[in-house]
């Protein structure tokens, strides 16, 4: 998914004149971030945007990345607001989560077992998914008063082998499941491999990419689930991150972006943390009607 963002972000730069690198790693951790980040500074960048895999922990390295004139933004999961200068989002994730939530609901038909198999907790991006989730089970006893909402999360690290264990033993642990929500594509796609090889009567719903879980759609195991439109998000961030380089923003409220194709933004308050940041829009939503399509694009 990450390629796709860049690939996004690529076609901007050329269109900008611009020069990028993409540097990534298969141990998303923040020591490998910080690994690469400080090679960044070494090379004089003008400007860094980051997929944070700690909220916190990143903050040392990128201060002193921006001490030195390089212009930070974050992107797909935030850093807190010290350590960046703006953060590029491609919708609410609260509310996509509550959207989850409502897809997983209408899944059971508003009865029954629902579980949740996320990626890392220490990653910003997953725990405001789990907040929205709980969030609109939490605040609709009118409407899933016959749901039960597990709240014991699983979690998965964003890692095949991993999530492919852990929906093991949620289902184990929990077998009256009826949906399991995975809000990233990595559990999503492991909890309905388990579910096709297993003949279990369990759906899934989440994040996923189309072209990953179209035959999912075939078999019902997934009716429904959510994303944004990888590469237009990475397009914007190279825009925004641009704007930053070359003066035409601060990242302050107000300030506005104009990003090519995609038209014009406005920074905005991100009121989980009170930094700013850009809202690409609302995210996608797919199911029978449009996975076939969407799974040659995505």
């Amino acid at each position: 998914m990450f390629v796709g963002t860049y690939e996004g972000f690529e076609e901007a730069c050329k269109e900008l004149g611009i020069e990028c690198v993409y540097r990534g790693t298969d141990d998303a951790s923040a020591e490998k971030e910080i690994e690469i980040i400080n090679q960044f500074i070494s090379q004089g960048v003008d400007g860094i945007a980051v997929i944070a895999a700690d909220e916190d922990a990143l903050q040392p390295v990128l201060k002193q990345a921006m001490d030195a004139g390089i212009h930070v933004v974050t992107v797909d999961s935030a850093t807190n607001a010290d350590s960046r200068e703006l953060h590029v989002d491609f919708a609410d994730p609260v509310e996509m989560g509550r959207g989850m939530f409502r897809s997983a609901a209408k899944a059971c038909n508003s009865e029954g077992q629902i579980t949740i198999l996320n990626g890392d907790p220490r990653v910003s991006l997953f725990a405001d998914f789990e907040t929205g989730i709980f969030a609109e089970y939490e605040e609709n006893p009118d409407l899933y008063g016959n749901i039960d909402l597990v709240k014991e999360v699983a979690y998965g690290y964003d890692l095949p082998d991993q999530s492919t264990t852990e929906a093991q033993a949620l289902i184990k642990n929990y077998p009256d499941t009826d949906v399991i929500i995975c809000p990233t594509t990595v559990a999503i796609l492991a909890a309905a491999k388990i579910i096709q090889d297993g003949n279990l009567d369990i759906k899934v719903t989440g994040i996923g990419l189309p072209s990953e879980m179209v035959s999912y759609y075939d078999n019902g195991i997934c009716e429904e689930m959510w994303l944004w439109d990888i590469y237009e998000y990475g397009y914007l961030t190279a825009y925004s991150l641009t704007a930053l380089v070359n003066g035409e923003i601060t990242g302050a409220v107000g300030d506005t972006v104009e990003a090519g194709k995609l038209g014009s933004y406005t920074v905005e308050t991100r009121e989980v943390d009170g930094g700013t940041m850009i809202m690409m829009g609302d995210g996608l939503v797919f199911d029978s009607s449009n996975i076939k399509e969407w799974s040659e694009k995505l």
